[in-house]
This record gives C-alpha cells, structure tokens and sequence, in this order.
C-alpha cells in the first residue's frame, strides 16, 4: 500500500497544483487552451508512441482488458438510455449523464497506470484506449444529436472524420503498429519522442487540473453524486469482473478495474459546448469524479489486491 500511494498520489498532486495555478490566475486565462492543445496533439503522442512500441504486449491480457472494457461502456450506456424515462432532466442535462458515466479521462488514467504497472501496462492501456475511443465518441454523439440543444445531422463521414483524427488514438494505433511489426529502435527518432513524452505526464496533468470548475457541484449534487456513484463505484467493478470473466490476468484486471475508476473526461465539457450539451453539470461532473478517483482508485487496488 506505501509503494502504492506512493506511486498514485503525485498525480493527483499536480491536478491539485493545476487548480491552483488556474484560480490564482499564475497564468492568463487564453494561456491553458495552446497548452492544452499542445499536450494532446504534440506532447501524448510523443510519450504513448515510443511506450506502446517498446513493451512486451505478447501476453492475452490486452484483449481481455479491451473487450471487458468495451462491453462494460455497451451495458452502462444501454441502462442509462433505459432509464431516460424516468430521470427528471432536460435532454441536454441528460446528454451530460450520458457522456458522464461512460467517458473517461486518458491525462490522469495514464499516469496511474504507469505508476502501478509500469511500461507493459501502458501497452496493455493502449488497447484499451484504442478499442474506447471510438466506442464512447460514436455513442455520445448520437445521444448529443437526439437530445442537445443544437440538433444536427451527423454524417457517418464526419463522425469517423472526428474519431479518426483524435491524436491520443492515431498515436495509440500507430505504436501497436510499431510493435506488433517488431520495428527496432530508430535512432534519433525514438529519443525525440522520449524527450517529447517526459513532458507529456506532468503537463497532461496540470491541464486537467486547471480545468476543473466545481460551481456547479453543491447547486445539482444529487444528479452529480449519482453520476459520480456509477462511474467510480460500478463501472470498475464491472469492468474488472468482465475482464476476470473473459480469462484477463491479474495484471489485465487491474488495468480494466482503473479504466473504470478512471474520472470524466474534460473533453466531454467541449463536446456538451459544442453540440448543445448542459456545459456547466458536465464540468460539475468531471470536477467531482476527479476528486472522487483520487480516493476511489488506491482504494480500489487494495480491494481487489490488484497492486
């Protein structure tokens, strides 16, 4: 467990540490969204890349994992479209459940991670990543065209446009490539993006802290609590036990259990912006989850012995 807290705490330190810095006003406000995009689109790909090519993925966890993952965002979705009926929301405040029980944030499910199970199971987080992406973009889309605000018709094309230009998946898909093709080391290539990666983390981390926003949280806590219980209480659980169920090690079980536990993603608020989501319940959801994982996921490991 010291070995444990050890490892997971610093993240959670410099999510803190971005809060801070964007509430003290450290750094201007138009300073966070080139930082942000520079992480995603530059400094990610630069760390996933050469960590996903380097690592030993021969074992059958991965596909465990990724498919344990997959079925648990398929069961959760289909229960939350199930209850719309009985839910006393507007169609964007639901749009912002939707998207708040079954995306995940990759700045802070990465870096644990790497804590806890080093190199190989970032490889392993990899598959997961690439096999979620399209899954929960695809899912939320539809839901946000069917019930936002802004309706609009959202073309197979475009949809697969927007999924196939998500920087975290290229990368994610071009080092499973890399490795899988056994591509040896390229030198100069292969520090360059171990240069870029160092910074990926601490950055990756600070943005999402600086994101936060928890004005909504005590003004809608019953809808945010409840949202909060199924992402980081049911969804690693089941995940975990898909995971156990489809023949995933221990190793692959606990990547599951973390995707699960893992807090809502910031780029939900953009989407929820973009397509007539309720903005300000979906950053009320990514704040608490966030906080809500930093107890939820040492917690979890400890449970289930999987650290």
């Amino acid at each position: 467990m010291t070995a444990l807290f050890a490892g997971v705490v610093p993240v959670f330190i410099l999510i803190a540490l971005g809060y801070v810095l964007r509430k003290s006003d450290f750094l201007p406000d138009a300073t966070w969204r080139p930082i942000e995009k520079l992480s995603i689109n530059l400094l990610y790909p630069g760390f996933l890349v050469p960590a996903i090519w380097n690592a030993d993925i021969s074992g059958g966890g991965a596909s465990a994992a990724g498919a344990a993952a997959v079925s648990s965002v398929a069961i959760i979705a289909a229960a939350t479209l199930l209850v719309r009926p009985l839910l006393k929301l507007d169609g964007p405040a639901y749009t912002s459940v939707f998207q708040g029980v079954i995306r995940w944030n990759s700045f802070v499910f990465l870096p644990v991670i790497q804590a806890v199970y080093g190199p190989d199971g970032l490889a392993l987080a990899a598959v997961v990543i690439a096999a979620m992406i399209p899954v929960t973009n695809i899912l939320c889309v539809i839901v946000l065209e069917h019930w936002g605000a802004d309706r609009r018709d959202i073309s197979p094309w475009s949809l697969a446009q927007a999924i196939l230009s998500n920087p975290i998946l290229l990368a994610c898909l071009i080092g499973l490539a890399l490795n899988l093709a056994h591509v040896p080391r390229i030198p100069g290539i292969s520090q360059t993006l171990e240069l870029l990666g160092g910074a990926a983390l601490p950055l990756g981390l600070i943005v999402a802290g600086a994101g936060l926003s928890f004005a909504e949280v005590a003004r809608r806590r019953v809808t945010i609590t409840g949202v909060s219980f199924v992402k980081l209480v049911i969804t690693p659980i089941l995940m975990w036990g898909l995971c156990r169920l489809y023949g995933g090690d221990e190793t692959a079980q606990g990547i599951a259990l973390l995707c699960g536990a893992a807090p809502g993603a910031a780029a939900s608020y953009i989407l929820a912006r973009q397509m007539g989501g309720d903005a300000p319940l979906m950053a009320g959801i990514v704040a608490l989850t966030t906080v809500g994982s930093a107890l939820g996921i040492p917690l979890l490991l400890a449970l289930f012995h999987l650290a």
